[in-house]
């Protein structure tokens, strides 16, 4: 891929995850072998109409079988699932079933919680925890999901088999000459070609966030609640200003924390997302700079020649990483930016470059196999093939070539330490340029009346949505602005009192923070 479209839009970041595994085998992607289990046969009943669908209540129970993501569900939690039309001006038509976990509340209940973590095409599924030993997971069920398509959710995006995909991570897409740019052309589309040979159309025209809005609104209705409480993290916020637009008098209270902007350009959006990136980059650089075993050098300036030093070497050549695996130059690119988006990750990142500077790279291929979710027995989750699913629906299609080459150049210069310096200012196509279902992309600033209060919260050195996303998210919504002063991907929960503390007194008792509210 090129260094313009390296990074996700919006993600979800962990501290642990899975480690590097033995390549998997496998012919083609399936369906999830629950499919059989949770949807209804042509002789089952089902819903037809969208009061049916809203009628339904979720038969909570067990776990066991849910996790898509290798990790292990929390015990305490509860799982169940609701059906959704696919085409919601369908309902008579092609379903789907929608993965749901439930941390119930602890104390007396005023209804539920809807938690999403972002991606797009993250499992939602242990967010269910979010907010455990607060008062909001005293007073509220907080329920996690997985959209459409996502997870454990039926029937599931797959596009690549896993030696498919680890085929793509061993191949670096670096060359932007004219012959490289229509090599990495056609690669994307024949990726997009195999998306459309193995899934569902009806499926795929129907990833989008206003679909997953509509999704969102019959688990409110299945979940007993009059109205949407939410909580939604990075791409999360997306889904929920979506809802508000649809539903504006179903919202009870709404935070949204790592915004994105609804009227932001997608290619200005891709350049600040870039920006973002090398400004935490920085910080991890003056961190390290603070310890002397710091594979890059004890002076942030050099910081950047000293990483291109590291990684540039693997273009081609990739260096041994355990298992019979190796890193790969993308491998390393994709590790790296995993490692920004928590300081919990920043320890593991230097082990990794240090390793890296010795000629192995097992730390930074875990890093990116926690990104790409590939699982110890060398499968992969769902996520990268939703994520590109949902992004070419949601939004425009970049076609034109000038204006390609043009967000290349650009991001290049914001972010000089992915710039591997061989820019030609052209560069190639993304996959959703060859999308075999049409763009659903209406953007533009929101428009909502009839809005209760709502939140947003805006890290001030956010890697992967600006601040000024938030910002603009909350000027939009009418919202009242929450400001971490930080450099990490979204802070509630995360153990900012002042974040958690206002975030809470909104979600229990719908006290609005105050305005202009900063948090050191």
């Amino acid at each position: 891929m090129s260094v313009a479209v390296v990074t996700s839009v919006a993600g979800c970041a962990t501290a642990s995850g899975p480690a590097p595994g033995a390549v998997g085998t496998e012919s083609a992607p399936t369906a999830a072998p629950l499919a059989a289990e949770v949807l209804p046969g042509p002789d089952d009943p089902r819903p037809r109409t969208l009061a049916e669908y809203e009628a339904q209540r979720v038969a909570w129970g067990s776990c066991d079988g849910f996790a898509t993501d290798g990790t292990a569900l929390d015990t305490a939690l509860q799982c169940g699932r609701v059906l959704v039309p696919l085409d919601h001006d369908d309902p008579a038509g092609p379903l789907a079933s929608l993965a749901l976990s439930r941390s119930p509340a602890t104390g007396p209940v005023i209804g539920s919680m809807l938690v999403n973590p972002g991606g797009p095409g993250a499992s939602g599924l242990s967010t269910a925890t979010v907010a455990r030993g607060t008062p909001v997971a005293e007073r509220l069920d907080v329920v996690g999901f997985d959209p459409r398509g996502i997870g454990a959710s039926v029937p599931a995006v797959r596009c690549d088999t896993a030696a498919e995909f680890d085929a793509e991570r061993a191949d670096d897409d670096v060359d932007t000459s004219p012959a490289g740019i229509a090599e990495t052309e056609s690669e994307n589309r024949d990726y997009a070609q195999r998306c459309a040979d193995r899934n569902d159309p009806v499926l795929l025209a129907h990833m989008s966030s206003e679909d997953v809005a509509r999704d969102m609104d019959v688990i409110r209705a299945a979940l007993g609640d009059r109205a949407l409480t939410y909580l939604g993290f990075s791409y999360g916020t997306r889904l929920g200003y979506t809802y508000a637009e649809l539903f504006p008098d179903r919202v009870r209270a709404m935070v949204l924390d790592g915004a994105l902007d609804p009227a932001a350009n997608v290619s200005e959006e891709t350049v600040a997302q870039a920006a973002g990136f090398q400004t935490v980059f920085d910080a991890f650089a003056r961190d390290c700079a603070t310890r002397a075993d710091c594979p890059l050098g004890t002076t942030p300036a050099d910081a950047v020649t000293r990483f291109r030093a590291l990684v540039d070497p693997l273009v081609g050549a990739p260096v041994p990483a355990g298992n019979d695996r190796a890193l790969s130059y993308d491998d390393a690119i994709t590790g790296v930016q995993q490692a920004l988006y928590t300081e919990q990750l920043w320890e593991p990142l230097r082990r990794g470059l240090t390793e890296l500077a010795s000629g192995r790279g097992t730390v930074l291929l875990a890093l990116a196999d926690l990104y790409d979710g590939r699982l110890p027995d060398g499968s992969y989750t769902n996520s990268n093939d939703a994520f590109t699913a949902v992004r070419c629906v949601d939004d425009p299609r970049l076609t034109d070539r000038a204006e390609n080459g043009a967000v290349d150049r650009e991001f290049r210069a914001a972010a000089p330490f992915l710039d591997d310096g061989r820019g030609t200012g052209e560069a190639p196509l993304d996959s959703c340029a060859f999308w075999p279902v049409p763009t659903r992309a209406d953007p533009g600033p929101l428009q909502i009346t009839g809005l209760p209060p709502t939140v947003v919260v805006s890290t001030t050195a956010d890697p992967a949505t600006p601040y000024e996303a938030g910002v603009a998210l909350a000027d939009q919504l009418g919202a009242a602005l929450v400001t971490f002063e930080g450099d990490r991907h979204t802070a509630s929960f995360d153990g900012v009192a002042c974040v958690d503390d206002a975030v809470t007194d909104y979600l229990v008792d719908l006290t609005v923070p105050p305005a202009g509210l900063r948090c050191p």
